[in-house]
């Protein structure tokens, strides 16, 4: 498995450059080993998916976001992942809400989501996530050959075949996006 070049960088094997990994996605990758991943080094003040894109020269439409959902039925309070291209969003009152069977859900905040992860905010991404959380991967997602998604922290990109992100611990493909 060599390097992948993509837009204006060129991403090695995800096993040559662990230090560009987060320790979840680390320990994930120890585990599970790193097939299908790459990674490659980018300026943290770009992370954010518009800027990152613009200066790399990578298409919206193959870069995903993923975001963590707080979800609550009674007294349960539990987390979720949802992962979107950047060129639409997840329906999370909608699809995600019933799909994850709670009355309320909301975007969890960025200290919430940073702590329980253990993973940079703008950097967040589905490998490595605890183990019981659910995480929702649009079929939009599922349908490109790879996607550019977090590393765990802001000064790197994975770049992921979709059938590891489609085989992640509690990994479901459904329709969650809405366009926008």
């Amino acid at each position: 498995m060599g390097s992948v070049n993509l837009g204006k960088l060129t991403f090695v094997p995800v096993g040559e450059a662990m230090d560009l990994v987060a320790a979840p996605v680390r320990r994930h990758i120890e585990q599970s080993g790193g097939d299908g991943l790459w990674v490659s080094a980018i300026d943290p003040e770009l992370a954010d998916t518009a800027a990152f894109c613009e200066h790399y020269d990578i298409g919206l439409d193959a870069s995903a976001n993923c975001v963590v959902v707080e979800a609550k039925r009674a007294d349960r309070v539990w987390h979720a992942a949802c992962l979107v291209l950047a060129t639409t969003r997840a329906d999370v009152n909608g699809v995600v809400r019933k799909h994850v069977d709670a009355r309320k859900i909301s975007f969890a905040s960025m200290e919430t989501a940073v702590s329980l992860t253990s993973m940079e905010y703008g950097g967040i991404t589905p490998v490595g996530l605890p183990a019981d959380w659910p995480i929702l991967v649009d079929r939009n997602v599922a349908d490109q050959q790879r996607v550019v998604i977090g590393s765990g922290i802001r000064g790197s990109k994975l770049l992921a075949a979709s059938q590891v992100l489609a085989a992640l611990p509690a990994a479901e493909v459904l329709a969650i996006a809405k366009q926008g």
